[in-house]
């Protein structure tokens, strides 16, 4: 398998959003290619300086639990997609690893038990206004979509 990175854009109408994709290996070093592709798309809408930092913290947590957890060290692909849209961003990024069961939320609004493995998951929580955590494409993997209000 080779280390290519690949990034399609589909520009639909305003009304549906536009959704921009980016598929990277599931390496460390490539995560900060999501991040450059999300500030990217600051220049079609403006982020405020710490919107834009939040949303890349998020993303460079939900990349690492994919890059991390999804293929135990082997060759793998991470899917990312940006859909920007009049009132929201939205993100996920899914693999076709293995799974991962998310940690409970706490009745506080905390997660039950903050392990280095979950604190990303309570991250992504706090900065977005939606997450959803799933099985991946095909039920395979996982699959992590997060909404920020703009």
């Amino acid at each position: 398998m080779t280390d290519n990175a690949t990034m399609t854009s589909d520009g639909l109408d305003v009304d549906l959003g536009r959704v921009v994709r980016l598929t990277i290996p599931a390496k460390p070093e490539y995560i900060s290619l999501s991040r450059l592709a999300l500030a990217g798309l600051s220049r079609v809408r403006d982020f405020t300086d710490e919107t834009l930092a939040d949303l890349k913290l998020a993303l460079t947590e939900a990349c690492s639990n994919s890059v991390r957890h999804a293929y135990d060290g082997g060759e793998g692909h991470v899917e990312i997609s940006f859909e920007l849209r009049d009132d929201r961003l939205i993100v996920e990024v899914a693999d076709d690893g293995a799974g991962f069961e998310p940690p409970e939320i706490a009745s506080n609004g905390g997660a039950a038990d903050l392990s280095e493995g979950g604190l990303g998951i309570a991250i992504i929580r706090s900065i977005a206004d939606e997450v959803e955590i799933g099985g991946g494409p095909g039920g395979k993997g996982s699959r992590l979509r997060f909404v920020k209000l703009l």
